[in-house]
């Protein structure tokens, strides 16, 4: 009688552990799920936290919380970028494909005034944004510059533009021309037209006779100016001061070469020595200009000093260029 007692104790304690072992496994099993669950969570109230735009201009270069939370709102309508606190080229592309598919934008690839209202709109309105639709995503294997339409878009002989670019909206500036009739060299992009008006009065007023002489040209005009002059100098001399198609900035429609009566309204170094010449080295960075090829970095830009030069890159870069004494190539970490 008493070896059954014991029997069936044993069988009763062999149950119980089956029982516990069991439960401790489905504990076990449950853990991941409900940590899963929490990281889900955690990712759903993070997509649904209101996002703060920054009220600071930014661009290419910048680094630091506002450009994390940029980032981020860039996220929330569809561009699959890191929220890296650093502006980088997938984050110049990410803002100049949005304004190029909003009609009232300016495209500059830089987020400015107009850029933060048209967001914080897409953001209220829920908007969906198609990444990618005004323009591709930078390829890393490209040759040519994938993003042409910032104003930062560093053009040179090893930065070319791609085949068959051609910038947007251009217009012709409301300046003075030593010649009336109209020719493509007239115009420019709207957001540099403008800039370049709001300096010609400032150089008006400062008493001075500024002209502007040639803006935009085309990869064909380009090509048959680069032929001319290689016929007349040779093309190893020609390339010191003229750009083969595809390596001029004139094709971008952010520059635009200037000149005055005092030196016959030619594109000549001695336009430097004039005070319209000296005023715009002291003053263009003020409109957003710089002269590109400054006198003393040839072997950096790899292009003669030319004083009516100007090239539009916004008045942050150009103040900083400025300031600093450098070229756009050393500006963005391109030398």
């Amino acid at each position: 009688m008493r070896k059954k007692s014991l029997t069936t104790v044993s069988a009763l304690l062999a149950i119980l552990l089956l029982i516990t072992a069991c439960n401790a496994g489905e504990q076990q099993t449950a853990e991941p799920a409900q940590k899963d669950q929490t990281t889900q969570n955690d990712k759903t109230e993070a997509a649904d936290k209101p996002i703060q735009l920054p009220d600071e201009h930014l661009q290419k270069n910048d680094e630091g919380a506002a450009v994390k939370a940029l980032q981020a709102a860039l996220q929330k309508t569809g561009y699959d970028i890191s929220s890296s606190g650093n502006y980088d080229a997938l984050t110049t592309w990410a803002v100049t494909d949005y304004q190029m598919q909003q009609e009232t934008l300016a495209v500059t690839g830089i987020y400015d005034d107009d850029t933060k209202q048209a967001l914080q709109t897409s953001l209220d309105d829920n908007t969906p944004v198609n990444p990618g639709k005004g323009l591709d995503e930078p390829d890393k294997d490209a040759t040519a510059i994938s993003n042409p339409h910032e104003i930062l878009a560093l053009v040179n002989k090893d930065y070319v533009l791609p085949d068959g670019f051609e910038p947007l909206k251009l217009v012709e500036p409301d300046v003075r021309f030593p010649f009336e009739e109209f020719l493509p060299k007239k115009q420019m992009r709207e957001v540099a037209a403008a800039a370049l008006e709001d300096m010609f009065a400032a150089a008006d007023d400062a008493g001075l006779d500024l002209f502007a002489q040639s803006g935009y040209r085309s990869f064909d005009r380009q090509d048959a100016i680069f032929a001319s002059n290689v016929a007349e100098h040779g093309e190893e001399a020609a390339n010191n001061f003229s750009a083969k198609p595809g390596e001029s900035e004139h094709q971008t429609g952010l520059t635009m070469d200037v000149t005055s009566p005092d030196v016959n309204h030619q594109l000549i170094e001695e336009f430097g020595e004039t005070d319209e010449g000296k005023w715009l080295k002291q003053h263009a960075a003020e409109y957003g200009f710089i002269i590109r090829y400054p006198e003393g970095k040839e072997e950096i830009t790899q292009y003669q000093y030319e004083p009516w030069h100007l090239r539009y890159v916004g008045k942050a870069a150009a103040t900083d260029i400025a300031e600093q004494g450098i070229t756009l190539e050393e500006y963005l970490g391109e030398v």
